[in-house]
């Protein structure tokens, strides 16, 4: 099973956002689930390494260069969702479930 982290501003988007993502992949039969946290704790999720994938929200998109440097000194990668990727609607989902695909 893989796992991806998406890391946002208060939480609340991205929560619903990991949890339409992830019940997209089990309707698809695909192994990946995704969780979601807020910035302030970014730093110490992406140095534990947990997680396959970092996926920073188009909102906290300041601390992306720091989330990525810290990825490379851990070996995952980070990456920034775009806009059209954070809608939680059937079109934003599978723009995200790609995302997570080509990244992971």
């Amino acid at each position: 099973m893989k796992k991806a982290l998406i890391i946002c501003a208060a939480g609340m988007s991205s929560s619903m956002m990991a949890k339409k993502t992830t019940d997209y992949f089990k309707e698809q039969h695909k192994g990946i689930e995704m969780d979601a946290i807020t910035a302030t704790e970014g730093e110490d999720a992406i140095r534990a390494g947990e997680f396959d994938l970092y996926l920073v929200s188009p909102q906290t998109s300041m601390y992306l260069d720091g989330f990525q440097k810290i990825g490379q000194e851990v070996g995952k990668p980070v990456v920034s969702i775009p806009f059209n990727a954070y809608i939680p609607i059937p079109m934003g989902i599978e723009k995200m479930a790609k995302l997570v695909e080509e990244s992971i």
